[in-house]
């Protein structure tokens, strides 16, 4: 690396971590990237663009406009990583609410998208802004079920047929809502990030490492970081640190000496196995519950192969008793009990597993019956979330910066990730570490033709390594 450039530390290989580090090194710094696992972007699952945020009725419309346009920022910036098909919306009959109800939050992010659109043609990711949402009644989706699968669906009337066929119409409300809202391949995005750090040659990355401690010279005004790795002890200087270390980054807030408002969650998603969907594509689709009730939201996601990632919001499934946790008086580091740090840090058990993911094929099969034929994937998909402040609805967060030279990731969705790093490049400018015409960049030469097939491949290879079926690492439908 180059002596005379700016060095930027970065401590936490997450998807903030990865993207902050692949970001400023292609802006020309020496970036440092510290990650306390084998390989990059592990930790709480995600699967879902949240393009409007149509999945969190609680939240505010500012909030589902800000993730519009983060998601199609996401999008434009990680493509890769993008599965392109639709989700459908279903209220249950035992929900307070009606379908209406939505509609005003479905006009609303409609219009907002044809303004991105006009704001910036490229901005048209998720199909025509006339077409963000679509209604079915009853009896459209009574003739859609009679309609033959088909194996590559174009339209929403081809990606409603399977939903057709098997949703059981006494157990929701009409009309179901398909939205323009993809999904996202945590594999993926893990591989071919990996693959464009390793392209870039003032970027060094530790992986098996973990800070140990920070102190502040108070004569060069650098960072200077003490960490493990290989059971050797070593020491580097930062003029700048990021602090993206996701749930743990109220431990570097501590080495750091900064004050702090965080909560931590525990989640975890489910992997099932349907065999008699194998070969059969599907839209995500969502059933709109109370939160922590038996009735929680239930969300079901299609991988290929009949591989279907599953999210119930209740206690018995996503949602653990104990498993949000606020930080203390004495330390930024909220504490997750013994029992969820050795579901992150060693194994789960094959009884949990076989329980929980019972449990949230029960919970889906409720309104798709043929779904219950559905078995045990895989281990489950898992992690714990960052959520700034004391709001556990919060849904859009990026950065907050505590002390000079100093940024700490608060990223509650991937899609933020832009927003953040634009917050940042803010502040390396007003320090004089890049100047003005990296402000709002997007193109990235190492994300630059980065093969499909090498994506996969490099995907599927740490499928195998964190103990996942392959086909998690494939796309649903070819880029489109």
């Amino acid at each position: 690396m180059e002596k005379n450039k700016v060095n930027l530390g970065v401590v936490g290989g997450g998807v903030a971590g990865a993207s902050a580090a692949l970001y400023f090194a292609d802006l020309g710094l020496n970036v440092t990237l510290f990650e306390k696992e084998t390989s990059l972007v592990n930790g709480p699952p995600f699967c879902h663009l949240h393009a409007g945020g149509n999945l969190y009725r609680e939240i505010s419309d500012a909030q589902c406009l800000k993730l519009l346009k983060q998601s199609i920022d996401f999008l434009r910036f990680y493509p890769f990583i993008i599965d392109y098909r639709p989700t459908v919306i279903a209220l249950p009959t035992t929900d307070p609410s009606t379908p209406d109800a939505l509609f005003p939050r479905l006009n609303l992010l409609t219009k907002e998208y044809e303004l991105l659109i006009q704001a910036d043609p490229y901005n048209k990711v998720l199909g025509r802004s006339g077409e963000y949402f679509k209604c079915y009644s009853k009896e459209e989706l009574l003739a859609l079920k009679e309609k033959d699968l088909v194996q590559t669906p174009q339209t929403s009337d081809e990606w409603m047929i399977p939903v057709a066929k098997n949703m059981d119409f006494g157990k929701v409300q009409f009309p179901l809502i398909l939205v323009q809202e993809y999904g996202l391949n945590l594999f993926r995005l893990a591989s071919g990030l990996t693959l464009a750090l390793e392209k870039i040659s003032n970027l060094t990355l530790h992986t098996h490492t973990v800070v140990s401690n920070i102190q502040k010279n108070c004569h060069s005004g650098k960072w200077q970081l003490t960490y493990v790795k290989e059971d050797r002890t070593e020491e580097s200087q930062f003029d700048y640190l990021i602090n993206a270390a996701g749930f743990r980054a109220g431990k570097i807030d501590d080495l750091v000496g900064v004050s702090c408002k965080s909560m931590v969650e525990f989640k975890a998603a489910y992997i099932s196995k349907w065999e008699n969907s194998t070969d059969t594509l599907w839209p995500e689709v969502i059933f709109h519950g109370e939160r922590g009730t038996p009735r929680g939201m239930g969300q079901f996601t299609p991988y290929p192969g009949g591989y279907f990632q599953l999210h119930g919001m209740t206690k018995d499934i996503t949602l653990y008793e104990d498993g949000l946790v606020a930080n203390s008086q004495v330390s930024c580091q909220p504490h997750l009990k013994q029992n969820f740090m050795e579901k992150i840090e060693k194994s789960w058990s094959k009884e949990e597993t076989i329980q929980r993911t019972t449990s949230a094929i029960k919970h889906l099969a409720q309104f798709i019956p043929p779904f219950k034929e559905a078995t045990v994937g895989s281990k489950p998909l898992f992690g714990a979330q960052q959520i700034p402040g004391d709001d556990p609805t919060l849904r859009v967060a990026e950065v907050s910066f505590p002390t000079e030279q100093y940024a700490r990731c608060e990223i509650v969705k991937v899609s933020s990730t832009l927003d953040m790093l634009d917050a940042i490049t803010e502040q390396l400018i007003g320090l004089g570490y890049l100047n003005e015409t990296a402000r709002g960049k997007r193109e990235i030469k190492a994300l630059q033709n980065l093969m499909d097939s090498t994506i996969t491949d490099y995907g599927e290879k740490l499928c195998k390594e964190r103990d996942y079926p392959t086909l998690l690492a494939h796309r649903s439908v070819a880029d489109t």
